[in-house]
């Protein structure tokens, strides 16, 4: 009781603190303990269990106790279920605070806070990263969540300006696929709409693997536990098959340049663990590699790409301290995970919590992560020996079945020497990319992602800026001078929110925020972070429990501890090396060469 009462009012007095200074202003060690008190608290109070279906299952076999399953079930083995293929997203707000609000779908219109809000009219870059940062958050994105294909019935209608040029009038939307889990009492009962993410909810590199088994054995080769690849590295298409990767909506060269990278970074950990334990089988070959290898997506996430984004002192020693815990990473190499705990030795190896609410992504994980603005509009390619300018190109020449033009024109190496020394755009107002706002897919469907983006949020219940904050224990903020210094920024977004701070909307009031020192998105946005980053790796038992030598083999802990980004890159890219020196985080920019 007296540690109840101590966990309470230390959690107030974090608040209070938060309310009037901000952690991030604090100094680096009481802005640490800060952090702690913030997680701790949305950890006891923003986890929500949206109640997918229990479904029957049968106990494991010895495959699905020791290696992951095709479709994310038996992560956790006493709900198979949990975090499948599937299941229902859960929230990060309460239930009965989720429900869209139907009046105000389109207020504002979503298509004229496209125009006058997000437009890019001057590309703003971030000068503290490089591209591959932007094309890596799109393959880890691959990997976590996605709601379907939308059905092309019954669409939003977005009315339009006369003089709009959208070619048709009004503009529609794709809804959200409906959830084909619900039964008829759930809407009776009152339960907001929900939604299921038909990508496995875990950290587990489905965008290599895929999310069924029937996409599984087909990226499989067959032998040594190896993924099928191509002499160019890439992957092979499949002749009999009607689907091509290239015209899947969101394609690109950088995804399919990471693609191509942890393909083979898989292939080369089989040949490590074949030549480890040369009597293991096809199948025990593939499932330590992915065990390895989804291990080593994690990490890279964790503690390169996220203090990359994240520069903020108090990060840099967190989220570090996430994976190898307070004592380091010197110490856990040399003497491993202390006990179960997380504060010592870090999440990784401490014993799996699910904290009392069944594990699930979010419906407010996906709309934070909505950082369209990480992408230029435009892309120059040099020569990675001479950095020789080869050729200059837009968006829409390398995205689509364009993009495996440029694959077999450009070299692979140019392609990530290219990325690494160009930035990526800043996650701000009027700095949407021009190509996405008038984006046509494979399929011939035109699309505004800004405007899609704004709308999707309202859709799915993702309370609008202000209440989204009060939620998640934050200081609402009082006005339009208040959320930004932009004198600019202030009179757009008065006009266009009718001078209605309650009105704003989430993704809107998060580009026009004031960032922390070192962020590259808004505070807002970090909080959903700074919960959902911990739980990833908390409620994985490969990441807590099993993360250990039975599951991995030693060899696989090895190549996990001694390998990093730059690593990898090296490895498959030999010719990255001078670009790559002195680099210390591979998502910064890199060393321009010089001929």
């Amino acid at each position: 009781m007296v540690r109840s009462m101590m966990s309470r009012l230390f959690h107030r007095l974090v608040t209070r603190v938060d309310h009037r200074a901000g952690w991030h202003r604090l100094p680096t060690p009481l802005g640490l303990v800060a952090l702690v008190g913030i997680r701790n608290r949305l950890r006891a109070r923003n986890l929500h269990d949206t109640g997918s279906p229990a479904t029957p299952a049968p106990d494991p076999d010895p495959t699905q106790q020791s290696a992951r399953t095709a479709d994310g079930t038996y992560n956790d083995l006493a709900n198979p279920a949990m975090g499948s293929a599937g299941s229902r997203f859960g929230r990060n707000v309460p239930l009965d605070r989720t429900h869209p609000d139907r009046d105000r779908m389109l207020q504002p219109n979503p298509r004229t806070v496209s125009l006058e809000l997000l437009t890019r009219e001057k590309f703003i870059p971030a000068p503290t990263l490089n591209v591959l940062a932007a094309a890596w958050l799109q393959f880890m994105i691959r990997d976590w969540f996605s709601h379907g294909k939308s059905p092309h019935e019954n669409p939003w209608e977005v009315p339009l300006a006369g003089d709009d040029p959208w070619p048709d009038h009004p503009m529609r939307i794709m809804r959200t696929r409906p959830d084909s889990t619900r039964n008829p009492a759930e809407g009776a009962d009152g339960l907001p709409p929900t939604s299921v993410n038909v990508e496995t909810h875990w950290w587990d590199g489905s965008q290599l693997y895929g999310s069924d088994a029937e996409t599984q054995a087909k990226v499989r080769l067959g032998e040594d536990g190896k993924l099928r690849v191509g002499e160019d590295g890439l992957v092979p298409v499949d002749p009999k098959s009607d689907k091509h990767p290239a015209d899947e909506p969101g394609f690109w060269v950088g995804l399919a340049m990471l693609h191509s990278l942890f393909i083979r970074e898989h292939n080369a950990i089989c040949d490590r663990l074949k030549a480890e334990y040369p009597a293991w089988s096809d199948d025990e070959l593939f499932h330590r590699a992915r065990l390895i290898n989804a291990a080593l997506l994690a990490k890279i996430h964790t503690v390169e790409w996220t203090t990359a984004i994240l520069g903020h002192p108090a990060l840099q020693i967190g989220m570090r301290a996430n994976w190898w815990g307070v004592l380091g990473e010197r110490i856990s190499r040399l003497v491993g995970h202390i006990g179960d705990g997380e504060v010592l030795s870090g999440i990784v190896g401490s014993k799996a919590n699910h904290f009392n609410v069944p594990y699930a992504l979010t419906e407010e994980f996906v709309a934070v992560y909505r950082m369209h603005p990480l992408m230029p509009d435009d892309y120059a390619f040099h020569s990675c020996g001479t950095s020789q300018l080869l050729r200059e190109l837009q968006f829409p020449e390398i995205s689509g079945r364009a993009a495996l033009d440029l694959l077999g024109a450009v070299a692979m190496d140019d392609l990530y020497y290219s990325f690494g020394i160009a930035h990526p755009g800043a996650v701000v107002l009027h700095n949407f990319p021009r190509s996405l706002q008038f984006f046509e897919r494979e399929d011939g469907v035109i699309q505004d992602l800004a405007a899609t983006d704004i709308l999707r949020t309202r859709e799915l219940g993702v309370p609008r800026y202000n209440e989204f904050r009060r939620l998640l224990h934050m200081k609402p903020v009082e006005s339009f001078d208040a959320l930004t210094d932009n004198p600019r920024w202030r009179e757009e977004l008065r006009r266009v929110y009718d001078d209605d701070i309650e009105l704003l909307d989430l993704m809107t009031g998060m580009y026009a925020e004031k960032l922390p020192e070192g962020f590259g998105f808004s505070d807002t946005a970090f909080r959903i972070f700074a919960l959902m980053a911990s739980r990833r790796l908390n409620s994985d038992r490969f990441f807590t429990t099993d993360f250990n030598a039975e599951t991995y083999s030693k060899a696989g802990l090895d190549w996990i501890a001694d390998n990093d980004m730059s690593s990898v890159l090296r490895r498959h890219l030999p010719a990255l090396g001078p670009a790559l020196k002195d680099v210390r985080n591979a998502f910064a920019p890199w060393t321009r060469v010089t001929a």
